[in-house]
C-alpha cells in the first residue's frame, strides 16, 4: 500500500533480475516516510559468478547487467534527491584464482568490489591493490591470490558511514584491530 500511490520515476530499469530488485528497493526509499522509516538497508542478489566454465562470455553478461542495474539504481537516487544518503555496495565470498582450469577459474580468496553513492569518494582504487602474478607475493598457491586489505576495514568504513562510533566498531568488526585502519576512506563522513 505505501508504494502503490508513489508517482514513477524517469529514471528507467533494465528489465533484468537485478534491474527488477533494486527498481523495488528504490521504491521501498520513495516510501520510506509513510513506512516509518529512517534508515533502511535493503540486500539484492546478482548469482552465477561460480564460473569454472565458459568464464568470460558469463562474466560478460553478469558484469553488463551489474553495470545497467547499478547505474539506473544511482541515477534513480539522485532523481529522489537522496544519492548522498545511500551507499550501494557490493559482497562475495569468494573470488576466483588467475588460474584456468580450461574455459573458467576456481575458487579463490581476494576479491574487488564496488561501491557507489552520493557520499562515495569515487574515481580511486582503495585499499593496496594487489601484484596479480603467479608466483608473486600475494599468491597463496594455484594462482589464489591474498586479499591486501580485509573485509573487516570494507565494513568498518561502511558501518562508520552508517553511524556506529569508532569506540563501538569492536563490537560490529571484532577483528579490525587484526587489520589496521578503521576506515578506508571511501566515503565522506566515515
Amino acid at each position: 500500500a505505501a508504494v502503490a500511490g508513489l508517482p514513477a520515476l524517469t529514471t528507467v530499469f533494465p528489465d533484468s533480475g537485478l534491474g527488477a530488485q533494486l527498481k523495488m528497493v528504490t521504491r521501498l526509499i520513495a516510501a520510506r516516510s509513510a513506512l516509518g522509516q529512517s534508515r533502511q538497508i535493503f540486500f539484492c542478489s546478482l548469482g552465477d559468478f561460480d564460473t569454472h566454465d565458459n568464464q568470460l562470455y558469463t562474466q560478460a553478461q553478469q558484469l553488463t547487467e551489474l553495470s545497467r542495474a547499478l547505474g539506473a539504481f544511482y541515477k534513480a537516487t539522485v532523481e529522489l534527491g537522496v544519492a548522498g544518503e545511500v551507499t550501494t555496495f557490493t559482497a562475495s565470498d569468494f573470488g576466483r584464482t588467475l588460474l584456468s582450469n580450461g574455459r573458467g577459474s576456481d575458487h579463490g580468496w581476494g576479491n574487488h568490489h564496488l561501491i557507489v553513492g552520493g557520499s562515495v569518494k569515487g574515481g580511486a582504487i582503495y585499499g593496496h591493490f594487489p601484484t596479480l602474478v603467479l608466483d608473486g607475493p600475494n599468491d597463496a598457491g594455484d594462482g589464489r591470490w591474498i586479499p591486501t586489505t580485509s573485509v573487516d576495514e570494507y565494513v568498518a568504513t561502511l558501518a562508520r558511514w552508517f553511524g556506529v562510533a569508532p569506540a563501538q566498531l569492536p563490537l560490529v568488526v571484532p577483528n579490525l584491530d587484526r587489520f589496521g585502519s578503521g576506515s578506508l576512506g571511501f566515503l565522506n563522513s566515515a
